[in-house]
This record gives structure tokens, sequence and C-alpha cells, in this order.
């Protein structure tokens, strides 16, 4: 904690979209927030709309520049108590034309670029014997859904990596969850040109996500009902799952 008994979180991927909806709502809480990102300007404006916000650029695909940012959070702010590695992409992604580049562009962002704040945070975390580390997946993680192979795969990557520390440190003081959400409104989503069941506002989700960073849950993952659906649809078995999933989807 600070000084002044505030929490600390920092937050990548937060220049638009759910990030920085959650640093709004972070900040209404009353906590200090750290946000980061790539894009200078926004992340400008960002820290603009309130005193708790501070801006923090980054490219999160630099392991160095990770390290170096949480340094300077640190000494600025105090010790961060809570990170919430999410930045990430997505791409349509038609099976007939599959694009090796675009799919590795994809893996860089949404798994290396994680994995490369995961590593300061929990060493600091670790040393400490506290810490609270949230990585943001989807429920597209949940099963392979057409169009998104690149992406599914990304995001079924980043919840097994959230299982696995969390098996491994959550005996150890750290608190690891996993961030599923739904489809919510953001450039990325706006560009989606299906139908998108339970859609919703990054507000909305962004109070999900600051309640259950509140909690003890390692899975925080809404709306509801979509993700229990998704969830049903993980235990059909292969065969089944195809038929209902071409059916939705119009195949």
């Amino acid at each position: 904690m600070t000084a002044d008994n505030r929490k600390v979180i920092w937050i990548t991927g937060a220049s638009m979209g759910i990030g920085a909806a959650i640093a709004r709502r972070a900040a209404q809480e009353g906590w200090a927030v750290a946000v980061s990102a790539r894009s200078r300007d926004k992340l400008a404006a960002l820290e603009a709309e309130h005193d708790a916000i501070h801006a923090y650029p980054l490219d999160v695909l630099d392991r160095g520049e990770n390290a170096a940012v949480l340094d300077r959070i640190e000494a600025d702010l105090g010790p961060v108590d809570i990170a919430v590695l999410n930045a990430g992409t997505h791409a349509d992604m038609p099976a007939a034309e599959f694009d090796a580049a675009a799919a590795a562009r994809i893996f860089d962002l949404n798994l290396t670029g994680l994995a490369n704040g995961i590593e300061p945070v929990v060493q600091r975390f670790l040393a400490r014997g506290r810490g609270r580390l949230a990585l943001t997946a989807s429920v597209a993680g949940y099963r392979g859904l057409p169009r998104a192979a690149a992406y599914c795969a990304s995001k079924a990557g980043v919840i097994a990596m959230a299982e696995s520390l969390a098996a491994e440190i959550g005996p150890r003081g750290v608190t690891v969850q996993v961030i599923c959400p739904g489809f919510v409104r953001t450039p990325l989503t706006d560009k989606n040109e299906f139908p998108m069941p339970f859609l919703m506002e990054p507000e909305d989700a962004a109070e999900r996500v600051v309640k259950g960073l509140q909690g003890t849950s390692f899975e925080i993952a809404f709306p509801r009902r979509f993700v229990w659906q998704l969830k049903l649809l993980r235990l059909l078995p292969a065969a089944l799952y195809f038929r209902l999933i071409r059916k939705a989807t119009g195949l």
C-alpha cells in the first residue's frame, strides 16, 4: 500500500476499451492507478481525467521495458498491489484466409506481451509474499470458435498460464486471477460484422472486473449467462459441438 494507504494498481493495455474503463473505475475506488500502453496521446488524455491516474507509456513486447516501467511506477507510487495485464488484440481470420504472420502478431501481443509483464511482477510479489496478478483472457479461450483460430488459441493459452501460476504461487501469498470477458463494445469489437450476443459496455465490464479484483474467485468471467452457455459447450463431444457451432454461426 502507498503511504496514504491507497492500493496501487498497474493496468496494461489501458489506452482504450476495457483497460481504460478499469482505470477509471479503479480511480473512483480511490486507488492509485498506473496505466500503460503504446499510445502516449491516449494515455495523457486518460491521465487528465482523474488525479489518481498516472500514465507510463510502454510497449509490452519490449521485455526490459516492462521491468523498467514497473520500477518507475513503484518509485513514484509505492509497491504495486494489483497488476492487471490486459494488453491484447484480435483479428477476424476465416480459415480460407489464414495468415501465419497475422497469427504470430496475435500470439506475440496476447501471450508474449503478457509474459513480459508477468516476469517482473511475479518476482516482486514473491519477494514480498503478497500481491494480486490478473491476466486478461476471454470466453473465446474456452473452446475454438470459427474465424478466430489464432485468437482463441492465444486466449486459451492465457487461461492455462494463469492456472499454472495460481497453482504454484497461490500458496506463497500471491493471488492469481484470469479475466474472461464476453463481447464488450470496444474499437476491436466494433469491427465485427456478426451478431454479438450479450454485448456489454466497457463501463459495465470494468465494474465486474474491479469487484472481482477485491474477491477470491480465480476466474472473473462475464456476462454470466453467456459464460455458462459456453462452458456447457465445452463439455460436449467434439462432433456435437461442431454441429451446434456451425449452425449458430451460419457456416
